[in-house]
């Protein structure tokens, strides 16, 4: 979970240098996937538009129907219909990972800035703090979230936020420590800029390629994670649609009709893919 460092950025930058960092060139590989993504997420909000069943509905006279003009991918073991299934299940599969996207970068990004900035102490109380997390696995403490508090999406994303923390949180620090040393930064604060004004217009601002890269990667890791939990049991519970309760229907499997998990996990696996792509793309690892 690496990523490649911007070059400074400079107050005095043409408005042509800073077009060029707003806009990442994505090439045809990054705009697929960005395409594919920005297609997974209306697809989540308008599931209700978009599916041509209720995702619950059940009707034991269809049940493992074959794919039809009625029914795109068949049915399950109850008579639900897969398509409306999956394209429900799109919304629990991109909120969890969302959330825990959000709660990190809120989180790590200011830790990361403060410990950059104030050094010394304040910093080694940072650090070692994640440190500390590094060292708990992430399934671990979601899977012990979940013996807490009980099988859920809530429990397990906080749990997976703050395992994620550390990954987020030293990557940042490590790129903010290296701008701090910048020589602009020196001049705006002979300048009289404040800490929070610079780094929130301009540290900030030039770590921000890098920081939305590993947001796209974070991301892809929490959609594994979750879907797992749900494969498992502990995450999403059925009969909620979700990718990864879609994935773990093994009646379907054993009875010879591996439709609906091979589309849930094809899904699982494009998204993810997806984000992997944009996310290099976007830190700028690839031209």
């Amino acid at each position: 979970m690496t990523a490649v460092l911007s070059e400074p950025f400079s107050p005095a930058a043409s408005a042509t240098t800073r077009r060029s960092r707003r806009l990442p060139r994505l090439g045809v590989a990054g705009w697929c996937a960005a395409v594919f993504l920005i297609a997974m997420v209306v697809m989540a909000v308008f599931a209700p538009l978009i599916a041509p069943y209720d995702p619950d509905a059940a009707d034991l006279l269809a049940a493992y129907a074959p794919p039809s003009a009625e029914h795109w991918l068949g049915t399950d073991g109850t008579g639900r219909d897969i398509a409306s299934r999956l394209i429900y299940g799109a919304r629990p599969s991109l909120l969890g990972p969302a959330a825990i996207v959000v709660m990190t970068v809120l989180v790590g990004i200011p830790l990361a800035l403060l410990a950059a900035w104030r050094r010394s102490g304040t910093e080694f109380a940072i650090t070692r703090a994640f440190d500390i997390l590094f060292a708990i696995p992430g399934l671990l403490l979601a899977i012990l979230a979940v013996a807490m508090f009980g099988p859920g999406l809530g429990a397990a994303a906080v749990a997976l936020a703050i395992a994620y923390l550390p990954y987020f949180g030293r990557l940042a620090h490590t790129a903010a420590v290296t701008e701090r040393n910048r020589p602009y930064v020196t001049v705006l604060q002979v300048q009289g800029h404040g800490p929070m004004r610079i780094n929130v217009r301009h540290v900030l601002r030039n770590l921000s390629p890098m920081l939305t890269g590993q947001a796209s990667v974070t991301f892809a890791y929490a959609l594994i994670d979750l879907a797992a939990l749900s494969f498992l049991g502990l995450g999403v519970q059925a009969p909620q649609a979700d990718w990864g309760v879609l994935v773990s229907d093994r009646d379907a499997l054993l009875r010879g009709h591996p439709l609906g998990v091979v589309a849930a996990a094809v899904a699982i696996v494009l998204t993810v893919m997806s984000l992997f792509t944009l996310g290099s793309k976007l830190s700028g690892e690839e031209s």
